[in-house]
């Protein structure tokens, strides 16, 4: 018997989505003019005050406001309405480019503006980021999401070599303020594209919408008790924090190791978006012949010998070529937990999932450029990166304690719930805690593996909303068992038996194979009284 190989997934899969297509085009140029902006003011900074520190902190003001707002701009894209949140972002980075050309170009702009003014940009940027990525998931089928995501990915890195090898030669002919008039013309190319595409309604729900705070609560408590997720999440914090001190110091390596100008220096950034580049274009292949763990740990260790080449190679072409090919790994490396996350996630967290991504990403980029940039300052350049690729290396053993994997359509397909919810009274939104009992008369012969099936209900139960869950056994029937978990409020409890997916059935129905014959579950609702 022969049998026929499947075709590895392209990314032309996805692109042959209108709504999706244009997303990426957009997108694509938006990330060139940011790719630019992040350019021209991290060579401005070491041109004013020739500071190791103050360049690396450019890295910093784009990315830290990832770590101070994806989070509660998860929540807004999973609870509002994701045009306007991106539109209103777009606008506001729009108007701070160009008061930022206007200033550079009229000569009164110092490293104080510069950081200003680039940190407010950044927050646009967070703001808008998990509205548009939710966006871009929902305008393909879940199974060419991979596909979406590397094609969003080769986008992002060709903006990163496009972008400062553009931006170098027009700093180096018209001047920095160019650049961000420039930036501002991108940003306009991305509202035409959202209103030509906009993202999707969400779909109308009875539930009551989701607040602020909660919604923070609930995105952190479900990636708290789901292990894919809490694995990967920690998995792209270490090799985010430590890669950073490559990006961040690249200025540095350039101006001072390698004596290059402006020019010179948009081409070190180049070379790692061309790299992340040619990797998209094989990175489906790549998975599927290496796994995840392979490919992970095999771009760990080339992401570190490329730091080790830039620390201490004074050859301009070496340095390009290790760029390259470290660039090469940075993609596979992120875009494979870019897309184990997107699709381990239901549809009422995706949006937060993916900022939790970016919070993990760039959050920790931001921070680890500080780091790396305050080493550099008291060290020196080639000892800063010497640590951080041992400790990239190092990152490689991380898989047997958090294992990468992908979810299982069963684990994010949403499921109705079991009963229809009956009360003789109607509690409040807000009121609560509420406490939730459900009884099991099960075949005292099968306790053991009973205790065990039901155990597994504690991390659902408590991703999608519980604060305390436990199982109790009857002391006047050995037999029967009571499940226990609490809930905040009435319409925390609402949600939490919305959010339950067919995996989460599955093993309830598993239990329910204990029961004893003719015996049916039980359930009961408390409410707290004030």
């Amino acid at each position: 018997m022969t049998t026929t190989a499947l075709p590895v997934p392209s990314i032309w899969s996805a692109l042959r989505h209108a709504p999706f297509r244009g997303l990426w085009q957009s997108g694509g140029v938006y990330f060139i003019g940011n790719a630019m902006q992040t350019m021209a003011a991290a060579w401005m900074m070491v041109e004013l005050t020739g500071s190791s520190f103050l360049a690396a902190l450019v890295q910093t003001a784009v990315f830290l406001p990832m770590f101070l707002l994806a989070l509660p701009a998860g929540v807004l894209a999973d609870t509002t309405d994701r045009r306007r949140l991106i539109l209103a972002s777009l606008i506001v980075q729009a108007v701070m480019a160009a008061l930022l050309a206007g200033l550079v170009m009229a000569g009164v702009a110092g490293p104080a503006t510069l950081l200003a003014l680039t940190f407010v940009s950044g927050c646009c940027t967070a703001l808008l980021s998990p509205a548009w990525n939710s966006a871009v998931g929902d305008s393909v089928p879940r199974g060419e999401l991979p596909q979406a995501i590397t094609a969003v990915g080769i986008a992002y890195n060709a903006a990163r070599a496009l972008g400062p090898a553009i931006a170098g030669l027009v700093f180096a002919q018209l001047g920095a303020g160019w650049i961000f008039v420039i930036a501002v013309a991108t940003t306009l190319v991305m509202v035409q594209g959202i209103r030509r595409w906009p993202p999707r309604p969400h779909p109308p729900s009875r539930l009551p919408a989701e607040r602020l705070w909660g919604g923070i609560l609930s995105a952190l408590r479900f990636a708290r008790h789901s292990e894919i997720i809490l694995a990967q999440l920690l998995r792209t914090m270490a090799y985010s924090s430590t890669g950073s001190a490559l990006w961040a110091l690249l200025p540095i390596i350039g101006q001072r190791q390698l004596g290059l100008g402006a020019a010179g220096f948009g081409l070190l950034m180049g070379c790692l978006g061309t790299g992340a580049v040619a990797a998209g274009l094989v990175i489906g292949r790549l998975r599927a012949w290496a796994g995840l763990e392979r490919l992970v740990g095999g771009g760990c260790i080339v992401f570190a010998l490329a730091m080790l080449v830039a620390a201490f190679s004074r050859e301009p072409a070496f340095v390009y070529g290790a760029l390259v090919i470290g660039g090469s790994a940075w993609m596979a490396v992120m875009s494979t937990f870019n897309t184990a996350t997107q699709t381990s996630v239901p549809p009422w967290v995706r949006a937060r999932a993916m900022a939790l991504h970016t919070l993990s990403a760039l959050g920790s980029f931001a921070i680890g450029s500080a780091f790396w940039g305050a080493v550099a300052g008291i060290a020196g350049l080639a000892p800063a990166l010497c640590v951080a690729a041992a400790l990239m290396a190092a990152g490689a053993l991380l898989a047997r304690p958090f294992p990468l994997r992908m979810g299982e359509a069963e684990a994010v397909t949403q499921a109705v719930p079991w009963e229809d919810l009956f009360v003789a009274d109607e509690p409040h939104p807000d009121a609560g805690p509420v406490a939730v009992e459900i009884g099991y008369r099960i075949r005292i012969d099968e306790t053991a593996a009973f205790l065990e099936a039901v155990s597994l209900l504690k991390a659902p139960r408590r991703r999608d909303g519980a604060t305390f869950w436990r199982i109790y056994r009857d002391l006047g029937d050995p037999s029967r068992y009571v499940e226990r978990f609490i809930v905040t409020s009435w319409a925390d409890y609402l949600h939490q038996r919305a959010r339950a997916t067919v995996a989460d059935h599955d093993q309830e129905l598993l239990v329910r194979g204990f029961l004893a014959h003719g015996e049916a579950v039980s359930m009961q609702h408390y409410i707290a009284e004030r």
